[in-house]
C-alpha cells in the first residue's frame, strides 16, 4: 500500500489520546480516588467499551496462527506493565522527571528496530532524536529540579517503563493474520485487564467505587487509554514501521503538558514552550523526509513508465 501522510497522524492521534491520561488520573485524585483506583477503573472500561464494539461489530473470536497468539498476548502484556511500572515510578520520581524517563522510549524504540532490522538509524533519525531529548528535558521543566536525593528505584522503574512502552510499539506494529483491528483491541484489553487485576486495585470492581463517581473517569480513561489507541495504533503501526512509531509517539508529552496547563492551570514557563516546539520539529523531520522521498520515488516510476 502507497506510503501517505494519514498513517503518521493516526499515530500522533493515538499517542495524543495517551497524553491526556495523566491529568485524568490527577483529577480523580482530587476527587478522592487513588492513582491505582483509577488506573484500575480505565483497563476495566476499556475491557467493556472494547467488549461492545466486538459484540456490535463481529461477535466471534478469529482463528489466530501461534505467532499471532504470540504477538497479541505480548502486546496486552506490555501495555499492562508500562501502565504498573510507570505508575509506580511516581512514588520515587517528580512528575516531571518520570516523564523524562518514560520519553526514553523515542531513542530506545528506534535502536529496538534497527537491531530487529539489522541496520543503522539514519541522520535524519539521529538529528530527530537529538531534538526530542532536547526538547523533552526543557519542555518537562526538570532543569531545576535536585536529582541528588532520587533514589535508585525511580530511575530503574522509570527505565523500565520506557522500555516495556518501546517494546509495546514495537510489537504491536506487527500486523497479525486475520485479526481486524476492533478483534485486536478487544483480545488486548482482555490480556491487559488480567494483569491489571494481578498488581492494582481490582476491588473496585465489587466495593463500590465505581458506583461511587469513579465510572466517569473510568469510561474516560478507558476510550482514550484503550480504545482509541490501541485502534489506531493497530490501523498505522504496520504501515509506518516501528522506528517512526517511537518517534511520532512523542506527541504524548506536548499534549500531556498543554491538557496539565488548560485544566490543572499548572504553571507554563517560555523554556517549555521552546521545550514543546523542539519535540514537534523532531517528529515532523522523518515523517516529512519520508514523504518527500516516496513523492520523488513516485515521480521516477510515473516518468520511467511514460
Amino acid at each position: 500500500m502507497k506510503y501517505t501522510w494519514i498513517y503518521p497522524l493516526l499515530i500522533v492521534i493515538a499517542s495524543s489520546s495517551y497524553g491526556i491520561l495523566s491529568t485524568i488520573v490527577k483529577v480523580a485524585m482530587q476527587h478522592g480516588f487513588t492513582s491505582s483506583e483509577a488506573i484500575t477503573s480505565q483497563y476495566v472500561f476499556g475491557f467493556l467499551l472494547a467488549l461492545i464494539l466486538f459484540i456490535t461489530t463481529q461477535r466471534t473470536l478469529p482463528k489466530l496462527t501461534k505467532s499471532g497468539v504470540i504477538t497479541l498476548v505480548l502486546a496486552g502484556i506490555l501495555t499492562a506493565i508500562t501502565g504498573i511500572v510507570y505508575g509506580e515510578s511516581l512514588n520515587y520520581l517528580p512528575a516531571s522527571l518520570a516523564v523524562v524517563m518514560l520519553f526514553q522510549f523515542t531513542w530506545i524504540g528506534l535502536f529496538i528496530d534497527c537491531g530487529i532490522k539489522k541496520r543503522f538509524p539514519s541522520r535524519i533519525e539521529l538529528i530527530s532524536l537529538a531534538f526530542l531529548i532536547a526538547g523533552t528535558i526543557f519542555a518537562a521543566g526538570i532543569l531545576d529540579v535536585d536529582l541528588s536525593q532520587i533514589a535508585w528505584q525511580g530511575w530503574a522503574l522509570g527505565l523500565a517503563a520506557a522500555f516495556s512502552f518501546a517494546a509495546f510499539l514495537q510489537v504491536n506494529s506487527r500486523p497479525v493474520e486475520g485479526v481486524t483491528t476492533i478483534g485486536r483491541t478487544f483480545i488486548l484489553s482482555i490480556i491487559s485487564l488480567v494483569v491489571i487485576s494481578v498488581f492494582l486495585s481490582p476491588e473496585i470492581i465489587w466495593n463500590g467505587q465505581i458506583a461511587n463517581g469513579l465510572w466517569k473517569f473510568g469510561i474516560v480513561l478507558g476510550l482514550f487509554g484503550i480504545i482509541l489507541p490501541i485502534l489506531l495504533f493497530s490501523i498505522a503501526a504496520p504501515k509506518v514501521g516501528g522506528a517512526l512509531v517511537s518517534i511520532l509517539s512523542a506527541m504524548e508529552l506536548p499534549v500531556a503538558i498543554i491538557v496539565s496547563v488548560i485544566v490543572l492551570h499548572e504553571s507554563l514557563t517560555l523554556l517549555q514552550v521552546g521545550g514543546i516546539i523542539l519535540v514537534l520539529i523532531g517528529m515532523i523531520l522523518p515523517s516529512y523526509f519520508s514523504s518527500k522521498k516516496y513523492t520523488v520515488k513516485q515521480r521516477n516510476e510515473e516518468a520511467m513508465i511514460k
